[in-house]
């Protein structure tokens, strides 16, 4: 194959997977919304259970429902049927995942499923087979032909599966009002929990560490403070205690360009007045987003009364991952 042929094949496939993702809108029905029902009215867990190519996928399904507030667990067929099937409850609800809904690992279960009297979904690609009789609500991901040039590999049809898992999934993530903070709570330890968790208080620099001048000092005491305290910049306050202003590295550039005096010039003259604060209850993600649009480096952090209670910059934001 010449280099063409390479992009002609990888097309196609991509071409394949888009149709079976685009025809599965005409299979969202009447059983896909029982399919909600029955989890959302589920007191235990979602048990998803698929073999080989389909496990793969059920394994994915699994995470992202609990993810996103159903609680779930992948369950392997073969395993199950030798003691994992002691994972299922009667309080649970069985996601089952065949292509052909007559994957022989998986019907071996039916019959124990049934005395359990656990309603199961089925993802299958023949609205025929066993599998898909035998379930309380089906959800179809049939496909015309699959991506493979062999047409044997699955690969439109998981595909097809995996955005079905994903539409139920996000489909019961609204039903349940599921929220950020929800999220958050389930993320803890990733870049995204961090986003949605961390506020300016848990990140800014406080006490010893904030730069804090008087407005009635001279450019070089503000620039002494800033060079102790590193952060590019220092907060202004007034003889009351309460925030006045900024001065920042970027306002001494300025006033080099000016020629003016830092050795006799009173910060008050040149601090800037109107800058940008922020509360430290905000989230650190949305300090940066202000930083983004406000193209600014740090924001002093201020409370109802005006004092001025801490300091953060973007290094700040990329130490704790929120960048």
């Amino acid at each position: 194959m010449n280099d063409r042929q390479l992009i002609q094949t990888a097309t196609e496939v991509i071409t394949l997977e888009a149709q079976a993702v685009n025809g599965l809108l005409s299979t969202v029905d009447e059983d896909f919304v029982r399919a909600c029902h029955i989890i959302a009215a589920c007191k235990g867990r979602v048990v998803v259970t698929g073999m080989g190519k389909s496990g793969h996928i059920a394994g994915k399904i699994a995470a992202t429902l609990a993810s996103t507030g159903t609680p779930a667990f992948f369950v392997h067929p073969g395993e199950a049927s030798h003691g994992d099937l002691g994972m299922i409850t009667r309080q649970d609800v069985v996601l089952a995942l065949s292509n052909s809904g007559e994957t022989e690992e998986i019907l071996t279960l039916l019959p124990i499923i049934k005395r359990l009297a656990v309603p199961m979904i089925a993802m299958t690609g023949r609205v025929d087979s066993t599998l898909a009789k035998f379930s309380s609500a089906h959800l179809s991901n049939a496909v015309e032909k699959e991506a493979c040039s062999l047409g044997l590999a699955p690969t439109a049809s998981t595909t097809a599966a995996l955005v079905m898992g994903d539409a139920l999934a996000v489909t019961l993530m609204t039903l349940r009002g599921f929220t950020r903070d929800d999220f958050a709570l389930s993320h803890p330890g990733g870049s995204l929990g961090r986003r949605l968790l961390v506020l300016v208080r848990d990140i800014m620099h406080t006490g010893k560490q904030l730069p804090v001048v008087k407005s009635d000092v001279s450019i070089m005491d503000a620039l002494v403070e800033m060079t102790a305290k590193k952060l590019g910049m220092t907060a202004v306050v007034d003889s009351e205690g309460q925030f006045a202003g900024v001065f920042t590295d970027g306002d001494v550039r300025r006033l080099l360009e000016r020629n003016i005096d830092i050795q006799q010039a009173l910060l008050a003259e040149v601090m800037t007045v109107n800058c940008q604060v922020i509360g430290e209850e905000v989230l650190a993600a949305e300090a940066m987003q202000i930083m983004e649009e406000k193209k600014i480096n740090a924001l002093l952090v201020v409370d109802t009364d005006r004092q001025v209670t801490g300091a953060l910059n973007m290094h700040d934001l990329i130490h704790a991952g929120i960048v």
